[in-house]
């Protein structure tokens, strides 16, 4: 399973406190409840159509600065390999990316959930995380989207890479110059050993309408 994301030692006090930045503790709990609402849902939905029960941890929610994701992601993965699914969003004043990042070692046990049959080749396994992908993340941003009753039109999901150093799968997607809003889903599903990482990246000009559209929930 991959490690949970926690920059405390870069961003601050817990990762929350943002000197030059608009963004309170309210404000951070919200996007946590966001996130744990939507998440909710695509693991429902991914429970019924597999039969399996999925193990849901709270979502963590941290705000990097340029090159801080890399550097979270290279502690968080202990220098584990594997592959991701990657698939842009975006409404009116909100764009992101969704990262769904696999260990190598949830591969086969998804074909086995998945009861693939036939030899489990790169363009198979393509095919398993792509289709993984569309269930989770359409559902995620669904359950996001409907929260702040918005609508997000959704990039193609592309396979990022497989066997490959976690941290370096998203060297090309994360956002640059600018800090980003990450939002950390793990699934896992104990009882065939397969865990995956939904990573929600939002640009920072993002959070002004984010935050606008929270307004009623932060300001409780």
């Amino acid at each position: 399973m991959l490690g949970r994301l926690n920059i405390a030692g870069l961003a601050g006090d817990g990762g929350e406190q943002w000197p030059e930045q608009d963004v309170s503790v309210n404000a951070f709990d919200c996007y946590r409840e966001l996130a744990n609402v939507a998440m909710g849902q695509a693991a429902d939905l991914l429970a019924r159509l597999l039969d399996v029960f999925v193990v849901l941890p709270v979502p963590n929610v941290n705000l990097f600065d340029p090159g801080e994701l890399s550097m979270a992601l290279s502690a968080a993965t202990r220098s584990g390999s594997g592959a991701a699914v990657c698939q842009g969003y975006m409404s009116p004043g909100i764009a992101g990316e969704a990262l769904l990042i696999f260990n190598d070692t949830s591969i086969p046990n998804l074909a086995r959930l998945m009861k693939y049959r036939g030899e489990l080749d790169e363009s198979a396994k393509s095919e398993l995380l792509l289709d993984t992908g569309n269930i989770l993340i359409g559902a995620c941003l669904k359950g996001i989207a409907d929260q702040l009753d918005t609508r997000f039109s959704q990039g193609h999901p592309t396979v990022l890479g497989q066997h490959r150093d976690i941290d370096a799968l998203v060297e090309n997607s994360k956002a640059r110059g600018s800090r980003t809003l990450a939002i950390e889903i793990c699934y896992t599903i104990e009882d065939y050993d397969i865990s995956c990482d939904l990573l929600l990246l939002f640009t920072e000009d993002s959070m002004t309408s984010l935050n606008e559209k929270m307004a009623p929930l932060i300001n409780a």
